[in-house]
């Protein structure tokens, strides 16, 4: 069999940051296993933290959420390039930009392998925001369709919606893995600590993440004199269009009724002081990173009823459902589980174990680098994919 020594691989994600937070472990198992590993994002000051680590990085003229289209186009171009150029045995596509644009490049450029990571389908899919018509869900599902027809490609979901909408007929040869993962090590189980209950909504500051409900949330728990601090971790984030206004911001920084951290970069330390963590999201999540490091910390956690929101935990054991953009919801169920020890200490208990089996980070590197392999040296037929 041929060695991964001899084979090159390329990660393309849109955010530096984003591939230090969530697919790092899988590109040093891969460099560890004796691949030549090259990571392309977009321009950050954490480039040098990836070049640092060992990789080759490359910078691409990518944007989170910019639908420009003449900016879209020279990334297009941009990858074009890199691709022809660097001619890679095996590309793995994180984030959809780069899974749209790379697999659709990938089939132009006779890629060998391909491994597109679909983690959330974003606001094409929402069903709460102006791109949710019928007729842009088509047009979003068709580019998909090209996208994800490469004939050695592996699709990777984090939830079952996601697979069910891209992959209704079972044709694409996919693989569910839940989550990014998790280190155990890192995010351990430490009791809650005593004195005024802690609710921490860590996340980026975005509209549809549910920030708003739970700023509302914290007032309406003020009005009703229930004693609990709530704790607000994450900035703003200018690049994309759901996002909150610096001002904003720097009025809720002095509400009494909520505490502001911004940027947070000890998010299981955070975690070990809360006694519960929340994420009233309604944006389409993959499976959001935030709640299995909840439950890895022993912290019971509310969450909404979506897709990957719901995926993350086992319910009324792990933590609570609630509805969408439904503050008054979210500040019953707060109210519930601080008033409840007992159950809360039961929940995190619970929230561990299933962290333990369902989440740890070194299953998930194991599952990619096998994907890895089989894509490159598996003589086995593929699974028919999409035409």
């Amino acid at each position: 069999m041929t060695s991964s020594t001899d084979k090159k691989l390329l990660m393309v994600i849109n955010d530096a940051d984003f591939f230090l937070s969530h697919r790092l472990p899988i590109a040093l198992g891969a460099k560890s296993e004796g691949y030549d590993v090259s990571i392309a994002t977009n321009k950050s000051d954490s480039s040098s933290t990836i070049t640092r680590l060992g990789f080759h990085h490359i910078e691409l003229p990518l944007s989170r959420s910019g639908m420009n289209l003449l900016a879209e186009l020279k990334t297009i171009y941009a990858m074009y390039k890199l691709l022809k150029n660097q001619k890679p045995d095996l590309i793995h596509l994180v984030t959809i930009k780069p899974v749209i644009y790379g697999g659709i490049l990938a089939r132009l450029l006779k890629i060998p392998a391909v491994v597109s990571a679909i983690s959330g389908l974003g606001f094409l899919f929402s069903e709460h925001s102006e791109f949710s018509r019928r007729s842009m869900k088509k047009f979003a599902a068709a580019i998909y369709a090209q996208a994800l027809a490469h004939k050695n490609q592996h699709i990777i979901f984090q939830n079952t919606n996601d697979a069910a909408q891209l992959n209704p007929d079972y044709k694409l040869n996919s693989t569910l893995i839940p989550g990014s993962g998790v280190n155990l090590t890192e995010f351990e189980c430490l009791p809650e600590p005593s004195g005024r209950p802690i609710v921490v909504m860590a996340s980026r500051l975005l509209k549809d993440k549910g920030v708003l409900d739970f700023v509302a949330a914290a007032e309406l728990l003020s009005q009703q004199n229930i004693d609990v601090e709530m704790v607000l971790a994450g900035e703003p984030d200018p690049e994309n269009p759901e996002s909150i206004t610096t001002e904003q911001f720097r009025q809720w920084e002095s509400n009494e009724n909520l505490t502001c951290l911004g940027y947070c970069n000890n998010i299981s330390e955070l975690f070990s002081q809360s006694s519960v963590v929340a994420l009233p999201s309604y944006y389409k999540e993959g499976l959001p990173k935030v709640l299995i490091e909840a439950a890895a910390c022993g912290r019971p956690v509310i969450t909404t009823d979506l897709p990957g929101c719901r995926d993350a935990i086992i319910a009324n054991k792990t933590g609570l459902l609630i509805p969408a953009k439904n503050p008054e919801a979210l500040a019953k169920a707060i109210e519930y589980l601080i008033s409840e020890p007992e159950l809360r200490k039961n929940m995190g208990t619970a929230a561990r174990e299933h962290a333990v089996s369902t989440f740890s980070i070194d299953d998930v590197v194991t599952k990619h680098l096998n994907i890895y392999s089989n894509l490159l040296f598996s003589t086995q037929p593929k699974a028919v994919t999409l035409s």
